[in-house]
Formats: structure tokens, sequence, C-alpha cells
């Protein structure tokens, strides 16, 4: 079998030849042929074809060429004889020459006249950009800076957190050793203790384990360690109350996971999941050790540990539970901080997807269970607690766990509901935030009890203390206390009061302490059964007092309590006797209702955020109590009572509203609310609070701009300024805005890639605008609602990033594939920007019509879906499919079809500069290289010739050989197959410099042919490096650890062995021989099948991506492998081969 040419593209065509003018003058006219073990061909002597004056090379570069007899005894018609030298005809031509090598006319001229009407333009240079491929490139970046700037300039949430400060040390646990895990080498246990309050070692309260995120430190437990030890040390130590409900310190555990990369690996998850059960294990054993424990010999020992997780360290918690190490019932509380419940952050590894399905599979099918003593997780509350937009690390929206468990075991809570807390956090501030760490450290201690072994109280009492703590009390889950307590309080007033208000008139106090003395305003409660539901709201500025507290304000819910004779007044804990020197008087049995109590962020004109900074006067919040009439209507009389003997500043205003008026739906589209927005005026007439639910704001892609008018008090002083809350009810997401003129709205509903819900949402679940406003100034009220455009473009970032791992490759591979196309039908190899140009005319319009129909397609499908199928239990069955928004750009809502196109064309701009940075790269290394290679003058001419020869000089064949199988042994030992590709990569980088020498300075179309195609397989390279770099850190960290296990994963050398033998055999300088037959459809199949997939599952399963582009290089790889026949005796040719041979003819 003939050798095969190391680069000739043109001659090994199977187009027809091309053909010169007459009149052409060829350079190396008398040049012999350059087919390798054959005589020149015969000079004819009628016939003249010259070369054209580009110096093709005659190598054959085609596994079907075949050479043919020399055409004779023809002419070219009207012009007379031509002379024809060296011409080589196609096997395609079925040309069979007699035998004293003269052809018929008739034939010849059936062959020649083809070649001048076939023949192609000069080549294009690479760097050249058409009018369309600019605008388009332009346009896609224009909307990337626009998104950008949208970012961080616009709809971005204030930063509230204030400063957190600790007192901070670690004991290392060292006899947690490889006796106990196998991974004490590589990580650490470590107990925190604040100094100046633990005075030592010795753990004596309950265990709680912190677990650090994603290249998370085990120091990032101190704020909210501290914060638990001071509280307890300050406060609840000398509650005599709380230590006998059981109440103990927390003792915090930490590990020192030496900032390992989970998020990129599923297999250091796994290895952190196996050494955290381990621990856990090792942490309850310390409790029997007289040593180490100092708790109190009657109290049970520890059977569970409580779990914080930051970031990844939520899903390793969650994680451990399905381990086959696991020790039952060692977890039953969870909560976590900013932690990717619902979706892995990045889809590069292919284990980290299985292990994400694995686990949201098993927590699924747990709670789909019907009888509890067949959940094992029917003890396990899991809290999950997202930073808001603040959050650029990991996607908020991605914390949700309502596609995991019902609300009876766990929910999602964003910062910004949280009392007190009212502010959205980054990745880290939700770690170190004072007022957020105090709320976390004492809902810990609301949950423990020590009296039972589990550590902890049940789970619904778990549930409550969670929901009481980080949620507002306003949703529809919030439960009541004051209709199960029993009567604490006996209120005695005089009959001939005047302090009962009318039934349906508002009680509104502008100052307190005006009469001088106590008093109570009584309101009837309306009686049940009312022809329209009604609800109870009061609204202050001061602190609702307990029963026996000495405040200012106090509100009771009472009942006449009649005194018979024989019957006692006995058992009120408070006694409040109004009645004066009155003749007559009533009793009221009453409830206290500050254990309801809403706190609002206070609204006035002096305020500009819900939350105070470090350096700001405090402001003490408003107090607000809800309720519905049925949760009332066992009593008569709400009674506030005025405490305060002295004028005292301070507003009340309470009221007993109808629903009708209090609450609107406004059902537009949105549509009509992108072109002309909304606008609702509020009456003068009105209930202090109004409610406005929107159902069609559902989508987190959308943002959206509030204005509140202003209202007019004629004279008298607002009691509070415009205070709005903006809600979601699943997740839990509520954000307040106060002394409201305008407001930024951004939620966190339904996102892109989110599965959908345990329970299927309304269709009238929506966004909701609450409005308090002062109902005394009787004035009308203007809310306006806009969609932000500009603003919506920020949204984008956080929800499509990882859109740019795979998108691009749509149009890669669309551009290579036209290429191939180009090549096998012409000879010639288009650069990539006059590919890009040809693709933009027709396949990529095409491809993304094709999409975008697509997506408006499976829009209505519902839960319809091709993937897996969870049945959930929930009072009646309902079919969820889970992976239904795992499909193109992750959302069935066919408003949002304008997606594709724009990513598309984001796209297309993103790859037109990585093209140009390419580009430019390779020639600035090519002149880097060019300096390098200087030799100063006295050398001898044919040194310096040969020292600054841009040709390829490739090492042995068996040199290379060797050198191939030593990285695949390594990759099949010790390095994963990343590392290998990354050197491949850094290899076709150093070919396409030296591929662009040789075309730069050698000018010929073989030579263009070979740098255009090195060049396009490097930029398909480039983007495939990013779904391998984040495993190739990870292993780089664990080196740096001195961490030398290998991997159990990412050691399959078929991964890599196509990608190092088709880079190898570049090396050579050899082009990939065109195929004419029908097999060239593969070509163009395989890159369809990569376009078509990035597009549809690129962002869900981006490692696929490696592993299809791997196909493509093995087909490469074969076509490489053959030459005149298909046989394997062609894989030979891979290492052979010499530039020097591919540039016969074209040395200047």
């Amino acid at each position: 079998m003939r050798r095969r040419s190391s680069g000739s593209s043109e001659d090994g065509d199977t187009a027809p030849v091309e053909v010169p003018p007459v009149n052409a003058l060829s350079a190396d006219h008398d040049r012999p042929s350059a087919a390798q073990g054959q005589p020149s061909p015969k000079k004819l002597d009628q016939f003249d074809f010259q070369r054209p004056s580009s110096a093709r090379s005659r190598r054959s570069g085609n596994f079907n060429w075949k050479q043919q007899a020399h055409v004779a005894n023809g002419t070219n018609g009207s012009n007379g004889t031509l002379e024809a030298r060296h011409l080589v005809l196609p096997s395609s031509a079925h040309l069979h020459s007699p035998v004293n090598g003269s052809v018929p006319r008739e034939e010849m001229e059936k062959m020649v006249e083809p070649a001048f009407l076939r023949r192609r333009p000069p080549a294009r240079s690479p760097w050249a950009i058409t009018i369309l491929t600019l605008a388009a490139s332009m346009v896609g970046i224009g909307f990337l800076y626009l998104i950008l700037n949208s970012l961080v300039t616009r709809q971005v949430d204030p930063k509230g957190c204030r400063m957190s400060y600790m007192r901070p040390s670690y004991a290392r646990l060292d006899d947690f050793d490889t006796e106990h895990t196998r991974f004490a080498s590589k990580y650490s246990l470590y107990l925190y203790r604040e100094q100046g309050i633990d005075d030592n070692t010795r753990i004596k309260g309950v265990p709680v384990l912190f677990i650090p995120g994603n290249a998370g430190s085990y120091k990032q437990v101190r704020p909210i360690a501290a914060e638990a030890a001071n509280y307890f040390h300050d406060v609840l130590q000398q509650n005599e109350g709380a230590i006998e409900d059981g109440v103990r310190s927390l003792d915090f555990f930490t590990v020192d996971f030496n900032e390992d990369f989970t998020a990129f690996h599923g297999q250091t998850l796994l290895d952190q999941a196996e050494y955290l059960n381990e621990a856990i294990r090792y942490i309850l054993s310390l409790y029997l050790d007289p040593n180490m424990s100092d708790r109190d010999a009657d109290l049970p020992d520890p059977t569970s540990v409580i779990i914080l997780g930051h970031s990844m360290g939520g899903i390793v918690a969650r994680t451990m539970l399905i381990m086959p190490n696991y020790q039952i019932n060692s977890i039953n509380t969870i909560v976590t901080m900013s932690a990717p419940h619902a979706r892995a952050p990045v889809s590069f590894d292919g284990e980290i997807v299985k292990i994400y399905q694995d686990i949201n599979d098993y927590w699924r099918f747990a709670y789909s269970q019907q009888w509890a003593n067949n959940n094992p997780l029917w003890h396990v509350t899991l809290v999950s607690i997202a930073g808001g937009g603040l959050d650029t690390v990991v996607p908020s929206d991605y914390a949700s766990v309502e596609s995991l468990v019902p609300d009876t075991h766990g929910f999602t809570v964003f910062t910004t509901t949280i009392p007190t807390v009212w502010t959205s956090m980054d990745h880290q501030a939700i770690l170190w935030c004072d007022q957020f760490r105090k709320v976390i450290a004492r809902s810990l201690y609301d949950v423990v009890d020590v009296s039972r072994a589990t550590q902890t109280k049940p789970r619904a009492e778990r549930m409550r203390v969670f929901k009481k703590w980080f949620l507002t009390g306003m949703e529809e889950v919030a439960e009541k206390t004051v209709t199960g307590k029993e009567p604490s309080t006996l209120l005695t007033l005089d009959d001939n009061s005047d302090s009962i208000i009318a039934q349906g008139e508002r009680l509104v106090l502008r100052n307190l302490g005006t009469a001088g003395k106590t008093r109570a305003h009584l309101l009837p409660i309306p009686p049940p059964g009312s022809p329209e539901s009604k609800r109870f709201t009061l609204l202050t500025d001061q602190k609702l007092d307990n029963s026996g507290d000495n405040g200012r304000l106090e509100v009771l819910f009472c009942s006449v309590f009649p005194l018979q004779a024989g019957q006692a007044s006995a058992g009120f804990a408070t006694y409040m006797d109004l009645s004066g020197e009155g003749v007559g008087s009533t009793r009221l049995a009453c409830k206290n209702a500050a254990s309801d109590v809403v706190t609002l962020p206070a609204s006035t004109d002096e305020t500009h955020h819900p939350f105070f900074l470090d350096g700001e006067r405090e402001i003490e919040p408003f107090s607000y109590l809800q309720y519905d009439l049925e949760q009332v209507s066992d009593h008569q009389f709400v009674a506030v009572v005025e405490k305060a003997v002295s004028p005292t500043p301070g507003f009340v205003v309470a009221e007993f509203s109808d629903h009708s008026q209090s609450h609107r739906t406004r059902h537009i589209s949105l549509r009509s609310l992108l072109a002309f927005g909304m606008a609702v005026k509020l009456p003068s007439k009105r209930p202090m609070v109004t409610e406005i639910k929107i159902p069609a704001l559902q989508s987190s892609l959308l943002s959206y701009n509030l204005e509140v008018s202003s209202q007019s008090c004629r004279g008298e002083r607002d009691l509070f300024a415009p205070l709005v809350r903006q809600y979601l009810n699943e997740p839990y997401e509520s954000k307040f805005f106060v002394n409201t003129k305008k407001a930024a709205v951004s939620l966190h509903g339904i996102a892109p890639y989110v599965p959908p819900p345990l329970k299927r949402k309304s269709t009238q679940d929506g966004l909701t605008f609450q409005f308090w406003a002062d109902p005394t100034c009787e004035s009308s009220i203007h809310v306006k609602l806009t969609v932000d455009r500009m603003g919506s473009l920020g949204k984008l970032y956080m929800r499509y990033r990882t859109v740019f791992a795979a998108f691009p490759l749509l149009v890669v591979a669309l551009v290579i594939r036209k290429q191939f196309r180009i090549y096998d039908s012409t000879g010639a190899f288009p650069p990539f920007s006059e590919s890009l140009d040809v693709c933009l005319r027709q396949s990529i319009p095409l491809m993304l019509t094709s999409l975008t129909l697509l997506s408006l397609s499976t829009g209505g499908s519902g839960s319809t879906g091709s993937a897996s199928f969870w049945h959930w239990r929930n009072g009646t069955s309902s079919l969820v499919d889970f992976a239904q928004n795992d499909l193109l750009v992750g959302t069935q809502d066919p408003f949002f079809w304008f997606l594709i196109p724009l990513i598309g064309i984001v796209c297309v701009g993103v790859c037109t500069a990585l093209n140009y940075v390419t580009l430019a790269l390779t020639h600035l290394l090519g002149y880097v290289f060019t300096l390098l290679s200087f030799r100063p003058g006295w050398n001898r001419h044919d040194d310096r010739r040969r020292a600054a020869s841009p040709a390829f000089v490739p090492t042995s064949p068996r040199r290379r050989m060797i050198t191939t199988a030593i990285l695949l042994f390594l990759v099949s030992t010790f390095i994963p197959y990343q590392f290998a590709y990354l050197v491949a990569c850094l290899v076709q980088l150093m070919t396409t410099v030296r591929a662009q020498r040789i075309a730069s300075e050698l000018r010929s179309s073989a030579n263009s042919n070979f740098y255009n195609y090195t060049h396009s397989l490097l930029i398909l390279m480039l983007w495939i490096l990013p779904i391998n770099l984040p495993i190739l850190v990870v292993w780089v960290r664990n080196l740096a650890v001195h961490w030398l296990t290998p991997f159990s994963s990412h050691h399959n050398v078929l991964s890599i062995m196509p990608f190092i033998v088709l880079v190898e055999t570049l090396t050579t300088g050899k082009m990939v021989p065109r195929v004419t037959s029908q097999l060239r459809h593969i070509t163009s199949v395989l890159l369809f099948t990569i376009s078509i997939y990035a597009a549809l599952y690129g962002v869900s399963y981006a490692y696929m991506l490696h592993y299809l582009v791997n196909i493509v290089a093995t087909w490469l790889v074969v076509l490489h492998s053959t030459s005149d026949s298909w046989s394997l005796a062609g894989l030979t040719t891979l290492y052979e081969g010499n530039a020097e041979d591919r540039k016969g003819g074209k040395e200047p």
C-alpha cells in the first residue's frame, strides 16, 4: 500500500480537474510529479495543460484516489492546441485510455469544460469576515454586554448584613484517625470553643455538625457557633424554664475538607459523605466517654446529631442518608444555607449528575410512601435557606426543596423573608451576617431537648419552631397559638365604660397615654356566619406585651366571664381591674395575643430600607396582628389595652375588614403587562391592608418596577409611610419595601431547569403585593406595575450562565460540519469564519427556528414527558415528571420562546470572538517562535534556512507511539483523562501555530486547507475544555494536599485515546482525506448530532458533550488511517509522514 501524502488535499480531490487558462504560465512547469513511487507523466505533444501558479501538490490525500492514464490528442476548441503536462485524473472520471495513451477528442472536451466552469475562487484569509457575520456577532456581543451590565447595575438587592464578631478556637480531635476512617489522612474533625466562655474541650451539650461547602473552610462555623455560645451563656443559662425544658449548650463540631471542590466531582462528594457518617459515629461515642463528656448522668445518651450545612455541604448532608455506612436515625434535623438541592450547579461530571439523581430519587420515593413505617425519612426535617438575588455563586432557585419533601417535613425560605433579617445575602455573607446568625442560633435552641435521646423535639414540634423563626407568620401554613390557649387574664371593666367601638368602626390611636391612666378599647368580634368573610388586622409601632409585662400596649381576645354563685375567679395568671369606682362591672376572660405577633419592618418618612446597618440608629420594628374571623370566632371582643399613663408617641390602627375590599386578583397576561403595564387605584375608603394577586407573575426570569403614588393626609401627619410586601407561597419568599414610592421587584418562582414541586401549583398561585397604607388619610393611592426589560436581562445570567458550556457547540459543530461538506465536495477546506458566514445564511437560522418550534410544541405538554415518573400521594395520586424542565432552555412557558434565538445569537458572537482570539494567539505564538528561532547572520545559509523553516519536523513514529502509550498508561492508572485532554489541547495549539506559519510563508491551497482544518479542531477542543477543567482542578487540589489515591472514576482510556491519536497524527502534518462516497454523511451526522444534543440536553448533561466529540475524533482517526482501501494496515500511516513531502514544489 502506498504511503499517504502528509498534506496534499487538492490534487487528491475527486472533484473535476481544474484547468488553467490557455496562456497561463506555471512557475514549476517542468517539475516532475510528486507522487511517490511513480514516474513523471509522459509529455504530450498536442495538449499541455499547465498547472496553476499556486503549485498544488499531486500527492494523493484521498483513500479513493487512483492515478489514471494521461490525456492526449485533444483540442480546446477554437484556440487551437494545448500542451498537457502532468495531468492526473481521478478515478471517479472512469476514463480508460487506449493502448497508445490517446483519448478520443469528445471525452477530453467533457472533462476539460467543467473544469473551467467549476474553478474555485482564491482561498480567503482566515481573518476575513463578512458583513453578515460581523453584524450577527456584534448583535450577540451587544446582548451579552447588556446582560452583564444589567446584572451589576439594575435590579440589585441592597446589602444589609451587619458584621459579626467572635473569639474562636478550635480543638482538633486527633483520636479520630485511620482506625475509624480511611480518610483520616486527608480530612480532620474539630470541636469549636468560644474563648472566654468555653473553658475546656469537654462536651456537655447537644452535638451540632457543621459541613462546609465547595472549597469551604472548617473555620466558617465560627460566627454561628460563637453566637450560640454567647446566647446560652448570657441568656438561657439563667432561664430556669428553658433549662427545665431540656435546653443545653450546643457543641459545634466542624470538618476540615482541605477546601475540596465538591461541586465539580461526584466521587469527592461521596468520600465526604462516607467520612461524615464515620465522624457522627465517633462524635456520639464521645458522649459515652467520661473523660470527654461533662453531661448530667441522668440524661440519655445522644443518638443523633443536628446538621448545619453550607452550600454543597447541604448536599453532602442529604447524601449521608443514602450511604451504606449511615447509622440509622443518627440525623433528624438538617438546616442548609445556600445549598443547591434541586439540581447540580454544574453538570460537567457525569458522576455528580448521577448522585443528584440517586439522592433526589431516594428522598422522593421515601416521602411518597403512604405509611410512616415505610418511610426511612419520616423523622427527618429539612429546612433550606436561600440568600436571594445577591448570591451570584449558586442560583437561589436551586435551593428549592419543594420537589423533594412535603411541607410537613421541610420548606424553602429566603433570608428576605426571615423576621428582623429582611435582607438578601451573598454566598459567603449568609455565614457571618449578624442578624441572620442570631435567628439560626435561637431556632436551634428552640428545637433541642436533651431529655430525649434524639436530643431534639418531635418532628411536628421542630417544624412548628422553624416556621415560627423563619417565616413571616402571615403564610397560610402559619399556626395561630391564641386558639389553643387557655384564658390567662381576667379583665374587669366598668359597665358604663364608653370604650366599646361600634360594630364596623376602626380603632385609631395617634398617641398613647393621653388619658393619664390605663384603659381598654373593645372591638366587638362579628358573629360567625356573616354574609361575607372578614379579617381582623392591627398595626402598631409599639411592642405588644405578654401577659404580666409592664409595657405600653397589650392586645387580648376576650369572652364574657359570668361569675356565678360559688364560682371562684382563681386560675388566672393576671388580673386587670379597670372598673374604677363604678357600681356595675363586667368580667372578661382573655387570652394574650403577643405570641401571634408578626414583626414588620418600620416604615416611616425617615426609613429607606427594612434593615439598619452598623453605625445607624436601630429602628424598632412594627407589630402586626392578622386573624381570619374563623380563628377568633370563639371570642366576643378584641381588647386593646393602653397601658401608658403619660403621653407617649405611638399609634395603633385596628379594624375588621371585608375580604372583598382587602383582596383583589388581577388576571392579566404577561404579554399585556409587557406591552402596557398594569395600573390599580386603591380608593380612599379602603382597609388598612390591601392585597393584589397577579397569577401571571410566577417566572423568575422577569423583573418589574413598582410605583406607588404618595397620599395626602389633609394637613395631618401620616401615622406611617406606605409599606409593601411582595410574596410567593412556594417557595416562601417575601420582600419588604419601606416608605415605598418606587420598588424594584424580582422573584424566585418558576425557574429554568428546576424540577416542579411535589404538590402541583394552582394556576391562581402567583406573586402577591400586600400594601399597608394609612387609612385615616382618606385619599386614593395609584399603583403602577411595569416590566423592567433591561433589568430582566440581568436575570438571565444566573439562570443561563452554564449554557455557555454547551450551546456554543451547536454553532461550532454546524460550522465544522459545513467545512467538511465543502471540503468533501470541492477539495477546499474553508476558514472557520467563512463557514460561519455560510451557516448564518441557512443552517443556524433553520436550527434555531426548529428548536424554537420544538420548545413551543413541548410548552403545553404539562407533565407528560419522556422521563421517569413519580406518583406522589397527597390525598389523591398525581403524576409529576421531575425531568420535564431538563430540555432546551429549561422552561415550558411559551412566553419565553425568544430565549432560544437570543441565546443562539449571543453564542454566535461568543464563537466569533473565540475564533479571532484563537487566531490572534496562534499568530502571536508563531511570531514568538520566529524570534526564538532567529540565528545570527554569520551562520551558514543552510543552517539559517533550516532553523527558520516552518515545516513539520515530527519525531520518529516509534517515539510518538511510545509517548502515546505512556500517556494512556498513566490515564488508566494515576492521572485523570482530563489531564491528558489538556495536554492534547496544548499539542493541538502548537500544531495549529506551526500550520499557520507554513500557510503564511509557503502559500498554497494544501497548506491553507491543513491550517484551517487544525484551527477548527482547536476551536472545537477549546469549547470542550471547560467541561474537563473542573475535574482537573480537583485532581490538582488532591495532589496539593498529598492525597495520591487515584480517582475511582475518570480513568477510561477510551475517553481520551481518540483525541491523543488524532492530535499526534496532526503533528505529522497529515491532512484528513476527502470522502466522496456515501460514508461522507457519517461526518455530517456526527457533527449534527453534537449540535442537536448541545441544544437539547447540553446544560443538563454537559459531560456527554465530551464523549460525543470523542466519537467525532474517533471517526477522524479512522479517516486518517485509511488509504486506497479500508484496512487495518492503514493504521501504520498515523505516525508516519513528513511535511517536507507535503510542501514539495512550494518553496519560494
